[in-house]
């Protein structure tokens, strides 16, 4: 396979590294003290996750006439992978919105900077100090991000044509971000509030905004980019209900979180809408009352996340997530088909979509 393609997530890791090395080593040297947080951030970005959203990317600047043997290939994986540091900055944040305390296996951000706090016997609180070094090193992933973004080495002509997938991005997640806290705070179960938050804080997120960046990357034009924000769309919400399962029913051992923190964190998801609506329709008085007061409880069993389960299957909120899944799939497939891509970068895409949406973590 040509340079690049063969290896992907080598790649990104390998720009990754470099790009967090250089970036930190100045402010580390002018003050010590903020070392662990830079650290801090540098294991984070290098120590897991899928590197979907550069993936994504990249096939979509190939699709659209990008050749990894060109000039550009070395810029255009440091801009894609710029990406990860947006991702990074959306995790730390989003586990200190949720109180969460594990993340692929490991205490979060949050957490780590309260139990150092303790030993080191700081003044103060803990827990206080945990969330504040937590904001500003996702504050740090999100500076950085837009810093290897602009410094990638592509004429400033190209950085400017995706200039507007790059801002959307990331005024679109955090405004997604925000609607998730609003329906959890107003106790919106519905299934429209659901499927509002995973378009906006996942799909565009995760998908489509990925996507609209590496193909503008390559100067596709508007016929080629709205193709491929319809297969975004649909594709990143089949992801976010794949998630919403995984939530509840997934491995700890392979997701790195325990099972069923969606619930305890209170997460109004697709799949407790339908659990909720299904239940009342079905005139299931236990499993609605079940999973009604499993959602939001930090204090709930792994024997009630198995009732909780139970009832999910049984009034067939399972079920139509699953069907949902997969008609939307078909239908990114279908809008993917329309697009004229150039291979292999189509077949990366449909295999992409596969795993987005058949994943165990």
């Amino acid at each position: 396979m040509p340079v690049f393609d063969a290896d992907l997530p080598s790649e990104f890791e390998r720009v990754l590294r470099d790009f967090l090395h250089d970036a930190g080593e100045s402010i580390c040297r002018i003050e010590p003290t903020f070392g662990p947080a830079v650290s801090t951030l540098r294991d984070f970005v290098l120590g897991g996750g899928k590197r979907l959203r550069p993936t994504f990317a990249w096939w979509a600047w190939r699709g659209a006439g990008g050749t990894p043997d060109s000039d550009e290939a070395e810029g255009v994986l440091r801009a894609v992978a710029s990406l990860e540091l947006i991702q990074a900055c959306a995790l730390i944040h989003d586990d200190v919105i949720d109180s969460s305390d594990s993340r692929r296996g490991s205490p979060t951000v949050h957490v780590a900077f309260a139990a150092r706090h303790t030993r080191e016997r700081w003044l103060g609180s803990a827990e206080a100090f945990g969330q504040a070094a937590a904001v500003l090193i996702g504050d740090l992933a999100l500076a950085w991000a837009e810093d290897m973004f602009a410094e990638c080495g592509l004429p400033p002509a190209t950085i400017a044509a995706a200039r507007p997938a790059w801002r959307a991005m990331r005024t679109e997640v955090l405004a997604g971000q925000y609607l998730d806290v609003h329906t959890q705070a107003t106790g919106d179960t519905s299934v429209e509030a659901a499927l509002r938050v995973d378009r906006l804080k996942t799909a565009a997120y995760t998908v489509q905004r990925p996507l609209h960046l590496g193909a503008a990357l390559a100067g596709a034009d508007d016929e080629l980019i709205d193709a491929l924000l319809d297969f975004g769309g649909e594709l990143g919400v089949a992801f976010q209900l794949r998630d919403d399962l995984l939530g509840v029913f997934g491995d700890p051992s392979v997701t790195g979180k325990p099972a069923g923190d969606d619930l305890r964190e209170g997460k109004r998801t697709l799949l407790v809408a339908l659990g909720l609506d299904y239940a009342e329709r079905q005139g299931s008085t236990k499993e609605r009352k079940m999973i009604a007061e499993a959602v939001g409880d930090p204090d709930l069993t792994d024997a009630e996340v198995d009732d909780v389960r139970q009832a999910l299957v049984s009034v067939g909120a399972v079920a139509e997530v699953e069907r949902r899944i997969e008609a939307m799939t078909e239908n990114a497939l279908t809008a993917l088909r329309k697009a004229s891509l150039a291979e292999p970068a189509a077949q990366r895409l449909v295999e992409l979509a596969d795993r987005a949406t058949r994943r165990t973590s």
